[in-house]
């Protein structure tokens, strides 16, 4: 072998040796990192606190993937109504029970008024626009938007509102009527019911409508669907990695920023809008409007987004998803409709398919049946996450400042210590116990600010879309609230799109009834 052949060998040598040692040292290196990340994750425990280990690295993220709601349901029975989980290195306490949410976000309230951030929505998609009321921290400034929005949504306020629940629910009926037909053909209402949440929710908060399903219709429900799946605390894993931010290629933030952009672009229009409206007198009453206005409000453009933002969210997440899953389930238990019809009728006879808008829930059992969907879908199987802002003690274990609390609404809700028959939807359980506990509103301090509002949109919309359609299944739908989940890592529970044939109860009463009140409503708009 020559000189030259001995010279290749050694640095043939050498070549693998380096790849050897660096390969080592990579798991070496790995190996370190995980056991120390395994040393800081028990020590960041609750101590005294049972609860499901997980993997390493990653906690109970994977045990969570899907239905986590479900999931913390099914680990109470192992380990208790209160327990941690672990995502990451971050420990969560999650409350399943009725009786200990009673405890922790009754008597414990403003311990616990405070919002975890994480870094999907706080840091990337709300970086320009800012949080909804729902989803700050504890600070003066969320005090301030709290009182603002408590004075827009208090029970007078609710009132002045009804007239803009009279024109969308209306145009509701219209679009079921015009777009099936007079029921000659199946529809997907899903489209409806979000063109009738966003109108509202543009109404109240900048004195617009949103009377057709066009271009910007399809933008912001499709921008604040995919903003509500950053809210999920299931489905953003780098919220509680963190090495997974340092990947180069992550799409998932980048998709979180162009949401963010899209978002920015049709909020700076209305508010631009409400403003130029303002300057030339122009403008309807709405919230925004009457907060800039008020000389006592103090609120900047920051916290006045806030306001309308929280407005926006909230009606598509919960009215849009709550409505669709309900007419879904009429659907298919035509029982249903024919006992409420009996209720209704009550108050209202086949020739008023357009219920009195001024009716403030006087059907005692179309109100039971606004709550039984309330409780039975729990559209937020999860109310936003709390976090404590000083220690709290609970059974005797002192939970730190600091930590993030989940009240697991759709576990409470499913209380079998609450009723005899959870996963029954059953509306007379709410006149045999008028004063039960609702969960799906959250509890406590932060609570749903909006559920004044919500309840009369739910009682009318249900009253007049039952006393103008017998509603007839066409496709087959899943309402089981688990099996028929479109989206198990979604914070909001989604149902799948269906169609459904909506057949006038009285064809020439109800055909009057809209033409009749066409030019009202104009002059309403």
């Amino acid at each position: 072998m020559g000189i030259s052949g001995i010279l290749g060998l050694l640095n043939q040598h050498a070549s693998d040796h380096i790849l050897e040692t660096a390969a080592m040292s990579l798991l070496t290196v790995s190996i370190i990192y995980v056991v120390v990340n395994e040393l800081i994750r028990s020590n960041a425990r609750i101590k005294e606190m049972d609860g499901p280990r997980g993997l390493p690295l990653i906690g109970n993220l994977w045990d969570i993937r899907s239905n986590a709601a479900e999931q913390y349901r099914t680990w109470a029975k192992e380990f208790g109504d209160v327990y941690q989980i672990q995502l990451g290195n971050v420990p969560v306490v999650v409350v399943n029970s009725a009786a200990a949410a009673k405890v922790l976000f009754g008597q414990h309230a403003q311990a616990l008024s405070s919002r975890p951030e994480t870094y999907t929505f706080h840091k990337v998609v709300s970086s320009t626009a800012g949080t909804t009321i729902g989803t700050s921290p504890y600070s003066e400034s969320l005090k301030r938007r709290r009182k603002g929005a408590a004075s827009a949504l208090n029970r007078p306020s609710v009132q002045t509102y009804v007239p803009l629940l009279d024109v969308e629910t209306r145009d509701f009926i219209d679009e079921l009527y015009t777009d099936g037909k007079a029921g000659q053909v199946p529809v997907d209402p899903m489209p409806m019911i979000q063109r009738l949440s966003l109108s509202l929710a543009l109404t109240l908060n900048w004195g617009v409508r949103m009377s057709s399903r066009g271009p910007l219709f399809e933008e912001i429900t499709h921008v604040e669907e995919e903003v509500s799946r950053f809210r999920s605390t299931t489905g953003n894993y780098q919220d509680y990695v963190p090495l997974l931010r340092l990947n180069p290629f992550n799409f998932h933030s980048a998709k979180a920023r162009e949401m963010r952009y899209r978002r920015d672009v049709y909020l700076k229009a209305l508010n631009a809008g409400l403003e130029q409206r303002l300057k030339d007198g122009t403008y309807k009453p709405c919230i925004q409007a009457n907060i800039m206005l008020d000389p006592e409000a103090k609120l900047n453009s920051e916290e006045l987004t806030s306001i309308s933002l929280t407005m926006l969210s909230g009606g598509l997440d919960t009215l849009t998803t709550l409505v669709a899953w309900f007419i879904g389930l009429l659907a298919h238990h035509p029982e249903i409709q024919e006992k409420a019809i009996e209720e209704i009728r009550k108050f209202y006879g086949d020739h008023q398919p357009l219920c009195d808008p001024e009716d403030d829930q006087k059907c005692p059992y179309m109100v039971a049946l606004v709550r039984e969907s309330l409780r039975y879908f729990t559209v937020l199987r999860l109310a936003l996450p709390r976090a404590t802002v000083r220690d709290v003690s609970y059974a005797g274990v002192t939970i730190p400042k600091g930590t993030a609390i989940y009240l697991n609404a759709w576990s409470c809700n499913m209380d079998g210590q609450l009723w005899s028959d959870p996963e029954v939807f059953r509306p007379e359980r709410w006149l045999e116990q008028p004063d039960a506990p609702l969960f799906t509103y959250g509890m406590g301090y932060r609570m749903c600010a909006g559920s004044l509002l919500a309840n009369r949109e739910l009682y009318l919309i249900y009253m007049r879309t039952m006393n103008s359609f017998k509603i007839v299944q066409h496709d087959k739908f899943e309402s089981d609230p688990i099996k028929g989940n479109a989206d198990p890592t979604s914070l909001v529970a989604l149902p799948r799109r269906y169609c459904a044939v909506f057949v006038p109860r009285n064809a020439d009463a109800l055909r009057g009834a809209l033409e009749a009140t066409k030019q009202e409503v104009t002059e309403k708009c």
